[in-house]
């Protein structure tokens, strides 16, 4: 009988610490926030990229016009995405020493561009596939494989860089605030400007496809973030800057829109482990208030307001009748 008294004991005693245990939630379930990527700048907001983005459609539009004019058909140019990166993504791109001597094609062709300064503030980045593609259908082949790799001819690059000066062309065109110029140097086997690794850019992928093609060769536009700054800037706007006041309300916005759990504490009692352990179905327990005395609603274990009980669409409920007012010792 001794042992029957221990067995159910220790099953009360497992039963008391796994209700306890299940108090704690898993707050990380709960939290409705996006993932912040410590890899990739935050130079933008979410209506900034929404701006960029918009941006990016115009240049896809004027560039599709060019492409038509210059190619004689009407080409569709459509943007892949709009993003931010560091610029040591971006940095090693370039061939080795190694494939250099073993005279491999160069990975991407580049043209700089600048804002009417000597420094270029961005570069458009076309693959080894794209340039060939486009090259080769400018000059008639309609018959280049998707993929194909092999040394431009000098023909070849002259048009290439042509083609990318339209593309700097359809940024200007596509920019109200800033005049995007290409520098008259390119290259052809590293990147044209010289990089640290930290500088942040914003990154334009977009295609291009011939109405005859089922082929959609990619190229990319990559400028520094904070030259498109005033191009996603309302005006009147700070630049990249913003007032305590903006920032308080920006805080504060913020603050209300988090979710706090809130506790519904009719009352509460103290017994001990042995009492808890013998706790048994039927068993009543006394409470510290009496049956007509108000509910305490506790916001992270402390009460905020005082109410009654009540229902509301067939659930249980409290209803407010007002707030805890804490009284100061002097």
């Amino acid at each position: 009988m001794r042992t029957n008294d221990n067995k159910t004991g220790r099953m009360k005693m497992q039963q008391l610490l796994a209700s306890i245990g299940s108090m704690h939630t898993d707050d990380s379930k709960n939290t409705d926030a996006p993932p912040y990527d410590w890899y990739q700048p935050h130079c933008f907001n979410g209506q900034q990229m929404k701006k960029l983005s918009a941006f990016a459609a115009k240049v896809a539009t004027s560039l599709a016009t060019k492409f038509g004019a210059l190619c004689q058909k009407c080409s569709e140019v459509a943007i892949v995405s709009t993003s931010e990166h560091f610029s040591a993504q971006f940095i090693g791109q370039g061939p080795t020493d190694q494939d250099e001597k073993n005279n491999k094609d160069p990975v991407n062709y580049y043209l700089p561009f600048s804002m009417g300064q000597e420094e270029p503030c961005g570069f458009v980045s076309i693959p080894p596939q794209t340039a060939l593609m486009w090259t080769t259908q400018l000059l008639g082949d309609t018959e280049s494989k998707e993929g194909a790799t092999r040394p431009l001819s000098d023909l070849e690059v002259s048009l290439l860089f042509d083609i990318v000066k339209l593309i700097v062309d359809s940024l200007s065109a596509a920019a109200e605030k800033a005049n995007f110029r290409s520098t008259s140097t390119a290259v052809m086997d590293r990147l044209p400007i010289q990089l640290k690794g930290t500088e942040e850019f914003c990154k334009i992928t977009f295609n291009t496809k011939k109405q005859d093609s089922g082929t959609a060769p990619e190229a990319h536009i990559l400028i520094l973030s904070d030259k498109l700054i005033p191009l996603v800037t309302d005006a009147g706007q700070a630049t990249g800057k913003f007032s305590e006041k903006e920032i308080t309300n920006a805080m504060q916005n913020h603050i209300e829109k988090i979710s706090i759990p809130i506790t519904v504490q009719l009352a509460s009692v103290a017994v001990t482990v042995e009492e808890a352990l013998n706790l048994s179905p039927g068993d009543i327990l006394v409470l510290d208030k009496k049956i007509d005395e108000p509910a305490h609603l506790l916001v992270n274990g402390k009460a905020i307001f005082r109410g009654r009980c009540a229902k509301s669409a067939g659930n249980y409920a409290i209803a407010i009748t007002e707030p805890v007012v804490e009284t100061t010792q002097s």
